[in-house]
């Protein structure tokens, strides 16, 4: 996830603003009710995508770590999270950007985004020490 994420950064920051900037030339947006170009809001989107995808490959190393120490069912939880949200939160705004199809925009980004919060949620649980008292065997 990592090695895509700083793939998809580069070809964002190296080749898909001229591709955007053909792509939606004339073409504008309504943000804060002002016309910004569509080849700059996408170019935004799609890094956010790329950054979101990268902090979420960090994440995913985070519980790796975690669950060598001590296996969770939270830490399950937050690793499928962020995998599910870098697939639909990311990938949506990679597809809906480059192809401009509005459904992935609208419909996974925001599913991914919210597994994206749970994900989070879950490492937090898992890495909090509260209502434990350090002396639990490895058994339990």
């Amino acid at each position: 996830m990592g090695a895509l994420g700083v793939s998809m950064g580069a070809f964002g920051a190296h080749g898909v603003d001229s591709y955007f900037a053909k792509k939606y030339e004339g073409r504008t947006h309504q943000i804060l009710g002002k016309d910004v170009p569509t080849a700059e809001k996408f170019l935004g989107d799609y890094k956010t995508a790329a950054d979101y995808q990268m902090y979420h490959a960090l994440a995913l190393v985070a519980v790796g770590l975690l669950s060598q120490a001590k296996p969770k069912r939270s830490l399950q939880v937050a690793g499928f999270c962020f995998v599910g949200g870098i697939v639909l939160f990311s990938g949506g705004l990679y597809v809906y950007t480059l192809a401009d199809l509005k459904f992935f925009g609208m419909i996974p980004a925001p599913i991914g985004g919210t597994l994206f919060i749970v994900g989070w949620i879950a490492l937090a649980i898992a890495a909090c020490p509260c209502g434990t008292s350090g002396t639990e065997s490895a058994d339990s």
